[in-house]
C-alpha cells in the first residue's frame, strides 16, 4: 500500500494539479482573464532577471518537496520493517 501512495503522491498528484489549472484556466474565462492580466503586469514590471531566479527557486523547492516525500516513504518502510524484525525476534524468545 505504501508504494500506491508513494507513486500517487510523487507523480499523479502534481501532474494531475497541473492539468486541474490548465482546466480551470480553459473552462472559466474570468480565471484566464485574471491570469492573463497578472501575467501581463509581471512581464512589464518584473524585471526578466527576477523573474527567473522565481523560476529557479520555484523548481528547486519543487524538487525539495518530491526528495521530502521520498524520505517519509522510505522513514515509513524502514519503520515497518524494524517492527517486523522485533516481532520476529520477540517470537523467537518465547
Amino acid at each position: 500500500v505504501l508504494f500506491i501512495f508513494y507513486y500517487f503522491g510523487a507523480v499523479v498528484v502534481p501532474v494531475a494539479s497541473w492539468f486541474l489549472a490548465v482546466w480551470i484556466k480553459q473552462r472559466y474565462w474570468q480565471v484566464s482573464e485574471v491570469y492573463e492580466s497578472g501575467k501581463a503586469i509581471l512581464e512589464t514590471t518584473v524585471a526578466k532577471k527576477y523573474r527567473i531566479r522565481f523560476m529557479v527557486v520555484f523548481v528547486m523547492t519543487f524538487l525539495f518537496m518530491e526528495v521530502m516525500w521520498r524520505v517519509m516513504f522510505e522513514f515509513l518502510l524502514a519503520y515497518l520493517q524494524m517492527r517486523d524484525a522485533l516481532l520476529q525476534l520477540t517470537a523467537g524468545a518465547l
